[in-house]
């Protein structure tokens, strides 16, 4: 069975259903699988990441590496 196929007899067997508890559980699979979906993001999320973009901006940030090799050191310093 092809996904087209899959896809037409889920559409048709769906529209016989009345129960709207059952069409809303549906619904929220559906929104869980859906790749087109916007994220929503809270004012406070959205104002951390506009702050950090501003860091990178002005070279606010330690590379990956860098922070490792620190890391090891302050490890080993113990």
């Amino acid at each position: 069975m092809t996904a087209i196929e899959l896809k037409t007899i889920l559409i048709h067997r769906i529209s016989e259903i009345n129960d709207i508890s059952f069409l809303q559980a549906i619904k929220t699979i559906l929104d869980s699988k859906t790749e087109t979906g916007v994220l929503k993001l809270s004012t406070e999320r959205l104002n951390e990441i506009m702050a950090s973009k501003k860091e990178i901006e002005q070279s606010l940030f330690i590379e990956k590496d860098e922070l490792e090799k620190d890391f090891t050191k302050w490890v080993n310093a113990k």
